[in-house]
């Protein structure tokens, strides 16, 4: 039996099965004892308290940015997922178009090197054709929405999605984007890393553009060029904190609206070209990039234009096209942003790569042979319980009106949890796949999945729908639909292979840190702006809101104030993470306390129950990153770095405190007056 269904079935379906002498214990290791570093004071730095002991043994690998409990479980995830790919690629006699013979097929053709070096850039000769026959604006226009419609993203960002106001209709969104290092303050910020970034980014452009086929004068010169487009499309982006608010960000307009925003832009060839055949609105993130983009056009020349688009095609597709071009982009991407360097082997690759595009077609094979029954059942069982309690804690709430605790009962009650498995799997039929290119593989699903967003303008919302796959490590909360989706391979804990975990790590990890999570989300800065239908709708009355803004203030000020490597947590960009961790964490441990383990203050490894609770949390961040990938992160990433995931919520909470005589003087001592208390 493999080590996830063993993991399953113990730890859910409560199976207990020993193949020892019954005179005989089986004796393991308690990973909370194992991974602590005592020499830490866990009222210090309660993360590295709990964890460096783990970090000390397994250093971050070559090929990695970071190690640690995620590494631990994609790996055991991705070991299956490469058995799935293998025997289907092995399968011979898998049925054209069956889900066993894409996978294969798009496995087999990105594990054959020979044929990608021989293609070189062959695969996009059409795109690049397409790209040289621009002449003017209009024509530009039309290319780069082409483009958007195969997973390149030149310009601008385009997806269909929920309307912020009215969830029971699909919307088009058109928001900042076309920058090559993804976020504006890489191109801006002056601090020193910055500044040697984007002179690692000019000679890696300068390196591209080689490698798609310029000489060395050419290649400096379009390198300088695209620098410049791309710093100019940064200049009129919007901060990483200013785009978490939802209502700043919603700027619905008439599509002639938007043609007399940007003049040089005719939205209503556009869109056509977008899959969109007719549509009388849009709703616009930023307007002031849109005017901006709108100038560019014009600004620079069509030959700029046409580099740029040339640039942003091979970047997009750098990862599947040949060994050079794949390297050239791992130098920049991995070593210089994140420092990592070393390639992961070929077949980890292309394993996640096939997993990314072909996602559901593996998890049905991946449910079917490697999750038993009954996971549905338990998780729910969990997530009640955290429901139920997160209910109790709005009712004792002291700052909220029985009003706005009436709203936000009833939004907490309509809460939909869709956990291990989707019920309907969607209709992948119309994607070919074959062995010919993995290149044209890639661009072919990117296109289906393109027209599957785009197909949904003008049609019913469809809630039944997973935006991740069972075999992702991960989960989310929509607030459009007031919603949580909490993939099975959730429940996998390190350590506890073949052994029922007890409840302080159920409660820990998949209480706190998931269903707690996530539930907490639908209550932070920005799903607290969304009703129970999942509508942009205020439901505070103006006094509670206005408390709740002022706790919310608190939990930003405290967050600013970590640093890693003399760099500041950005507390407003990682504020809704932040809230839902402290949400989570509090709420997971008051449904441990409804369990047996903490009523009967059962020890376990000389652990009480609240030792082992926090413990448990703890390791359920237990990630360690180089220190690019730290910076990186905080720049980026609207999560705080995993350190402060921890020490920050338990600084909050008084249990902590007494779990592990924390005291004043102590650096994770916070004063009552600065200890938030949301949910």
């Amino acid at each position: 039996m493999n080590l996830f269904k063993k993991l399953i079935v113990f730890t859910f379906a409560g199976i207990v099965v020993s193949s020892c002498n019954k005179k005989e214990a089986a004796v393991f290791p308690d990973p909370l004892i194992t991974n602590r570093d005592t020499t830490v004071n866990p009222a210090d730095d309660f993360f590295n308290y709990a964890n460096n002991g783990w970090f000390k043994k397994n250093p971050i690998l070559k090929t990695d940015s970071n190690n640690g409990i995620m590494r631990l479980v994609t790996d055991t995830i991705n070991a299956q997922i490469k058995s799935i790919c293998e025997k289907s690629a092995e399968d011979a006699s898998a049925a054209k178009g069956s889900n066993k013979q894409k996978i294969g097929d798009f496995y087999a053709s990105g594990m054959d090197t020979i044929s990608i070096e021989k293609a070189g850039l062959n695969p996009l000769k059409s795109e690049m054709k397409n790209i040289e026959s621009i002449k003017d604006i209009p024509s530009l226009v039309t290319s780069i929405a082409h483009l958007q419609t195969i997973g390149a993203s030149p310009a601008f960002s385009f997806y269909v999605g929920q309307d912020d106001k009215i969830s029971t209709k699909y919307a088009l969104f058109f928001n900042q984007g076309g920058l090559g290092m993804g976020q504006r303050d890489f191109y801006l910020d002056g601090d020193k890393r910055n500044v040697s970034i984007r002179k690692e980014y000019l000679a890696h452009l300068e390196a591209m553009m080689k490698l798609i086929g310029e000489d060395g004068a050419s290649a400096s010169k379009s390198a300088a060029s695209i620098m410049k487009l791309e710093t100019d499309l940064a200049k009129s982006s919007r901060k990483l904190e200013l785009l978490r608010d939802p209502v700043k960000n919603y700027n619905k307009i008439t599509v002639d609206e938007f043609n007399k925003m940007t003049p040089n832009i005719d939205w209503k060839t556009v869109l056509p070209v977008l899959g969109i055949a007719k549509a009388d609105s849009v709703i616009v993130g930023q307007p002031e990039f849109f005017k901006a983009l709108n100038g560019l056009l014009k600004s620079y020349t069509i030959e700029d234009w046409k580099t740029y688009l040339k640039w942003n095609l091979v970047n997009s597709y750098a990862d599947y096209l040949n060994a050079a071009i794949e390297n050239q982009n791992f130098k920049f991407f991995s070593t210089v942003m994140n420092g990592v360097t070393t390639q992961k082997p070929r077949w980890k690759r292309v394993v996640g790569q096939t997993d990314d595009f072909l996602g559901d077609l593996i998890g049905q094979v991946y449910v079917a042979e490697y999750l038993p029954k009954g996971i549905k059942e338990k998780l729910l069982e969990i997530g009640n319980n955290i429901r139920d309690v997160f209910a109790l804690h709005i009712k004792k709430l002291d700052w909220m009106s029985d009003a706005t605790k009436e709203k936000a009962l009833k939004k907490l009650s309509k809460i939909v949890m869709k956990v291990g498995y989707p019920d309907k799997w969607k209709d992948m039929s119309k994607l070919t796949i074959d062995r010919n290119s993995y290149c044209s593989n890639v661009i072919k699903a990117n296109s289906w999945h393109y027209n599957y967003m785009a197909g949904k303008y003008g049609k019913p919302v469809d809630r039944t729908e997973w935006s991740m796959q069972p075999q992702t490590y991960n989960a989310y909360y929509s607030p459009s639909n007031n919603e949580i989706v909490i993939p099975a391979c959730n429940a996998i804990v390190p350590g506890y292979e073949g052994r029922m975990p007890d409840d302080a790590i159920l409660y820990g990890i998949i209480g706190g840190s998931f269903f707690g999570h996530e539930i907490t989300h639908g209550f932070d800065d920005q799903g607290s702006q969304y009703d129970e239908n999942g509508n942009l709708n205020n439901w505070w009355t103006a006094e509670d809101l206005k408390k709740f803004q002022a706790k919310t203030k608190l939990i930003v000020s405290q967050y600013n104030k970590f640093t890693v490597l003399g760099k500041h947590v950005n507390g407003e960009a990682t504020q809704g993470e932040n809230i839902a961790d402290l949400g989570g964490v509090v709420v997971g441990y008051e449904a441990f306390k409804k369990t047996a383990q903490y009523k009967n203050n059962e020890k376990i490894s000389g652990l009480t129950p609240d030792q082992r609770y926090f413990l448990a949390y703890a390791y359920s961040w237990m990630i360690n990153r180089r220190d690019e990938s730290k910076i990186n992160q905080i720049m980026t990433d609207v999560h705080a770095p995993e350190q402060f995931r921890v020490n920050g919520p338990l600084s909050n909470i008084p249990e902590f405190y007494k779990a592990f005589n924390v005291k004043k003087g102590d650096k994770m001592y916070q004063p009552d007056s600065l200890r938030v208390v949301i949910w």
